[in-house]
């Protein structure tokens, strides 16, 4: 029987408050948005949810893990809080397309801004279905959606590229934009959260999706890192 995805409260469930007007203190505003990032970025993982085995793939290919560093991007984002244990209990270890599955996760913050970078790693049968369905899961709440479409985005700094768009999720009459890039291959992927306390509600469209894909490639390059 496939494994139920977990079911996360919103606006006043259980642990998550609802996000305050914007007249809040900007600390509180902070750790609400976080909070959402946090449980909105575990609900992506919809690809790994699920049981059955993995097509394709081996544990042969299993080459990278993910770690959760104390900084990312060159110390600019510190980590607030580890939340692999609770990216643990929400990603199973068995699901369609992935076996083997371990989850990792950090809550980063600099400034007004907050990150989530969520990371699994294992065997990934498809890359490209694991990247889809996790971009799809972002939206499955019922109050994200879509703001800009997905698009591949090669970092200047090198590397694969990314698959980068913008959500924009209302909570309690709240736009919260919602930039993300997404990344995987064959033993890890990746996704990575952002927003900023002091433009909540920025325009999607005026995103630098690139500029925001080049930081996601240096975060990739100091969380993955070779197996053994």
């Amino acid at each position: 029987m496939p494994q139920q995805a977990p079911q996360f409260g919103y606006g006043g469930g259980p642990g998550m408050p609802p996000i305050p007007p914007k007249r809040n203190k900007a600390g509180s505003i902070i750790a609400v948005v976080a909070g959402v990032l946090v449980i909105g970025t575990l609900a992506g993982a919809g690809v790994f949810r699920g049981g059955g085995s993995s097509p394709g793939g081996s544990d042969s290919g299993s080459r990278y893990r993910i770690t959760v560093p104390q900084t990312l991007a060159g110390g600019e984002y510190k980590l607030a809080k580890d939340i692999s244990q609770q990216a643990g209990k929400a990603v199973p270890s068995e699901g369609a397309g992935a076996h083997n599955i371990k989850a990792v996760g950090g809550q980063y913050s600099t400034g007004t801004k907050s990150l989530v970078m969520l990371g699994l790693y294992g065997v990934i049968g498809d890359p490209g279905v694991a990247v889809d369905h996790t971009i799809r899961g972002m939206t499955r709440d019922g109050r994200t959606e879509a703001a800009v479409m997905d698009e591949k985005f090669t970092p200047s700094g090198g590397g694969d590229s990314l698959t980068c768009g913008v959500d924009v999720r209302t909570q309690m009459e709240q736009k919260v934009t919602l930039p993300f890039c997404v990344w995987a291959d064959s033993s890890t992927s990746g996704n990575v959260v952002e927003t900023d306390a002091k433009e909540l509600s920025k325009d999607p469209r005026s995103v630098d999706l690139q500029e925001f894909a080049d930081k996601v490639g240096k975060i990739r390059s100091e969380v993955r890192k070779p197996l053994g």
